[in-house]
């Protein structure tokens, strides 16, 4: 069941970053890439065809969490896998994706909120401990991070459910 949700949650993230195509070797009889296709209708229409915003948030006083509650119950029912890209924060509604980044770095990673807390006064956000390291702020263990909410085109509300 893990590995169904680290791969749906692998999955959505690759999404989430651009749809990222692989290219392949082009013959003379193939039909042209979608991509191609795009930027011809762009060029056309001048319309932007984004499918991912990021509302911008400020900034956050973010700390990580993780081997003390590996494997503990989330505020949100889930088991708590502190190699997973989640977050806790106590307003944000449980299935709110954040772009966080390290201004220090210029690294960015995107998690969903899984949690609450923390519970410590002055600290906004706790990240997985994935995420903070993917970020760069394991050594550091607390920081201010520039916070972006991502949401859909379309979509008011992108909530991911895992069974």
């Amino acid at each position: 069941m893990r590995s169904i949700t680290k791969l749906m949650l692998f999955s959505l993230l690759l999404i989430l970053a651009g749809f990222t195509a692989v290219s392949e070797i082009a013959t003379e009889e193939e039909e042209p890439k979608f991509e191609e296709m795009i930027t011809s209708v762009n060029e056309v229409t001048n319309e932007n065809t984004t499918i991912i915003n990021y509302i911008d948030k400020g900034t956050m006083r973010a700390s990580w969490y993780g081997p003390r509650f590996h494997g503990k119950t989330t505020a949100n029912g889930e088991t708590f896998d502190q190699e997973a890209l989640t977050a806790a924060h106590r307003d944000y509604r449980f299935g709110t994706l954040l772009r966080l980044t390290n201004p220090a770095n210029n690294k960015s990673v995107i998690v969903r909120i899984n949690d609450r807390g923390p519970y410590i006064q002055g600290r906004h956000i706790d990240l997985s401990r994935a995420a903070a390291e993917q970020i760069g702020m394991i050594r550091r263990g607390v920081m201010k991070l520039e916070v972006e909410q991502v949401s859909l085109k379309g979509v008011n509300f992108p909530v991911i459910a895992f069974d």
